[in-house]
């Protein structure tokens, strides 16, 4: 057995479902609740108005007319609501000169409703002063009751209603307000997405540039070296052909473990290997040794309190000065290396002696001598990852030298507690 339907959400769903026809087929409504009203007053002017009226000689055709009159202008109570208030309020000056009084003019208080409802509040006076004109008319025609058994009590409902339509309008605002709210969190929420695909996918890029880029410009070398040792120093060819290979394989499982991370169909057959750290400076500045490059490095304090995204990001600004003296360095380049580990955190200096390339540009920045053409994604990349970490980075070619480069990259210390 299905346990009963709680009353509430039962009387919310209905709610629902009948806001949700109004707002489809408004016409439909407004004339069925106006014909509603219309049965209901001309019930009443078939002769039950007579128990109330101080004159029941009224006329039956005008009795109709009046009764017509308060309850057809529903049918445009929220298109234009003071526009049916003045013709109702018309026919209850009739009724009440004419002693009928009819009962239909508390219709009056559902097109009050919908003036406070939908309407500046400032409305409402100029509404309550026409409705209650014509109990002051009635009073002063027939003054068989006191002023304040007829005027008071329906003041007292036009309050009421009044009120009632002021909350219900307040009720309606704060919806649409928190509607309003929830469509700009999910625009931001999209927004933000959007900003995080972006920055991951430069990220990716920055991490294939340096990977492919770095292991291919160290392949390059290799390659050049062993066929030019092939033909005089077999041995040499041998050796050459052995780094290519393991500096190929460390490529392809630096790859795999980048594009592990972005398989959605398995997350966690994702590598975890950790990303290269300031530990494998001297492994890195040995592969370039192997390929054709000589390289001085210098080293001063201790990585040890450096975080592993700053680790990281001298890393590759070290890979990067040294892929791009491979490639445009020329063949009598050499490198030197300078890493200082301080209080006031990490200071790396590469430079080279190679000729090649373009001389600087006048903006003063310098070109890169032909390093990154295209797109320059080497140093986009080297000073996205210092901004990171508030560093500053410097690149360009050595003053009052006829040729060289240098890097300089500073990582201040890192203040955030772990």
């Amino acid at each position: 057995m299905t346990e009963p339907q709680p009353l509430t959400p039962l009387i919310q769903r209905v709610t629902q479902r009948v806001r949700a026809f109004d707002r489809r087929r408004p016409l439909v409504w407004d004339v069925l609740v106006t014909a509603l009203y219309v049965l209901a007053a001309l019930v009443d002017a078939s002769g039950g108005w007579r128990n109330t009226a101080p004159d029941t000689d009224v006329p039956d055709w005008l009795i109709f007319l009046m009764s017509v009159g308060f309850s057809v202008p529903l049918l445009w109570r929220r298109r234009h609501p003071m526009a049916a208030l003045a013709v109702m309020v018309a026919m209850g000056l009739v009724s009440n000169w004419s002693g009928a009084m009819l009962q239909a003019a508390l219709i009056q208080m559902a097109v009050l409703f919908n003036v406070a409802l939908r309407l500046p509040l400032r409305t409402l006076g100029w509404a309550g002063l026409m409705m209650t004109t014509p109990l002051v008319v009635g009073t002063i025609r027939y003054p068989a009751d006191s002023w304040d058994q007829r005027i008071i009590p329906n003041l007292w409902a036009y309050a009421l209603v009044a009120l009632l339509g002021i909350a219900v309008r307040s009720r309606q605002d704060y919806t649409r307000a928190l509607v309003e709210r929830a469509r700009q969190l999910e625009v931001e929420r999209d927004q933000q997405a959007q900003l995080a695909t972006a920055a991951e996918r430069t990220r990716i890029a920055r991490e294939m540039h340096d990977i492919i880029g770095h292991n291919l410009s160290v392949i390059t070398g290799l390659a050049d070296g062993g066929s030019y040792a092939a033909a005089k120093s077999p041995e040499r060819a041998a050796q050459a052909l052995e780094a290519i290979g393991t500096t190929s394989r460390q490529a392809l499982s630096e790859l795999r473990r980048l594009l592990d991370v972005l398989r959605d169909d398995a997350p966690a057959a994702a590598e975890r290997s950790p990303q290269p750290a300031l530990t494998d400076l001297a492994r890195l500045i040995d592969g370039v040794r192997a390929a054709g490059l000589p390289v001085h490095s210098t080293v001063s304090g201790h990585p040890d309190s450096v975080a592993a995204g700053r680790q990281l990001t001298v890393y590759r600004v070290v890979q990067e000065a040294l892929t791009n003296t491979l490639k445009h360095g020329g063949p009598e380049a050499t490198a030197t290396v300078e890493v200082s580990y301080a209080d006031e955190g990490v200071t790396v200096t590469v430079t080279d002696t190679g000729r090649g390339g373009p001389q600087p540009s006048p903006d003063g920045g310098g070109r890169d001598r032909g390093r990154d053409r295209g797109q320059g994604r080497g140093l986009t990349g080297m000073r996205e990852r210092t901004s990171l970490y508030d560093g500053t980075l410097e690149a360009g070619p050595l003053p009052h030298a006829t040729g060289g480069w240098r890097v300089h990259l500073h990582l201040p210390k890192d203040t955030e507690k772990p």
